[in-house]
């Protein structure tokens, strides 16, 4: 009787340790995977409250670029405009991919992305029209355009002298760009075409205000204009969301999945810009429309 509730004990005392290097095994497992990298839903950081727009790399752009307005006669300067801003907006996006290259800082790859969407737009007017694209079989850093073959170089080697150098030369780019599309706009009576320009714009105005954010959070030096006028400047910074000149504004809004919502670009539903991982008093690195 004695040997078996020894024998009894033995077994319970077995079962209870196979128990216990379970557990242990398990929690074990778990934290390799931590120490590794890994991240429950529960030690996710919070989301900052920063003025700039959303953290994403899908940029919550809905269903794509769609140019729901008519077609109308292509003028001559209609033509020039397309031709120049197809690659315009190859060249934003050229330069912030280099500039991503060299400083690893993410609103480079971001606003990368969106410009390439900005590209693409402007591609569905080219097909529309029957117009032969400039930027067909370039590389990064390669164009059609000589004045802006030339501007890709000064800008490239402009950004790398330092991180705030390249944030200044990203914001000076969008100056540039919102300054184009307004000419442009004046010249042409098109629907579709001012659709899309108006989309860019608001495109740009976002982008401006991310690279000025970003600057001012990473390297405590405030933007001065280097080509809007300061009216113009100060309207688009101040801009509340869903202004003409805020990310809400007609022709797109914000992207990235912030708190607010607003119409994805060309149509789409994605998370609007705002409530998102932003840095500092105007912003953050992470721009997406």
């Amino acid at each position: 009787m004695k040997t078996w509730k020894v024998l009894g004990i033995a077994a319970i005392v077995g079962v209870l340790i196979v128990v216990l290097v379970t557990q242990v095994w398990a929690g074990s497992s778990w934290n390799r995977w931590s120490w590794l990298g890994g991240r429950s839903e529960n030690t996710a950081a919070p989301m900052g409250k920063g003025y700039g727009p959303g953290n994403g790399a899908g940029a919550g752009n809905g269903s794509g670029p769609v140019i729901s307005e008519p077609m109308g006669d292509l003028s001559e300067e209609e033509e020039a405009g397309l031709l120049y801003m197809r690659e315009e907006e190859k060249l934003a996006r050229d330069v912030y991919l280099t500039l991503y290259e060299t400083w690893g800082t993410q609103v480079f790859q971001n606003i990368s992305r969106s410009e390439q969407r900005h590209m693409d737009m402007v591609k569905m007017l080219l097909d529309r029209y029957g117009l032969e694209d400039p930027a067909a079989g370039k590389d990064v850093g390669e164009f059609t355009n000589p004045k802006l073959q030339e501007l890709y170089n000064q800008l490239v080697e402009q950004g790398n002298q330092s991180l705030a150098d390249a944030l200044k030369v990203g914001a000076a780019i969008e100056e540039i760009d919102i300054l184009d599309l307004k000419e442009y706009l004046a010249k042409t009576d098109n629907p579709d075409i001012q659709q899309v320009y108006e989309n860019l714009m608001a495109g740009s105005e976002n982008h401006l205000r991310a690279f000025v954010g970003t600057l001012e959070s990473m390297t405590g030096e405030t933007y001065e204009p280097q080509y809007l006028d300061k009216d113009t400047y100060e309207a688009i910074m101040s801009a509340a969301h869903g202004t003409p000149h805020g990310p809400g504004g007609p022709g797109g809004a914000g992207h990235g999945p912030g708190a607010g919502h607003g119409p994805g670009q060309g149509g789409g539903h994605g998370p609007g810009q705002g409530g998102g991982q932003g840095h500092g008093p105007h912003g953050s690195q992470d721009c997406t429309h």
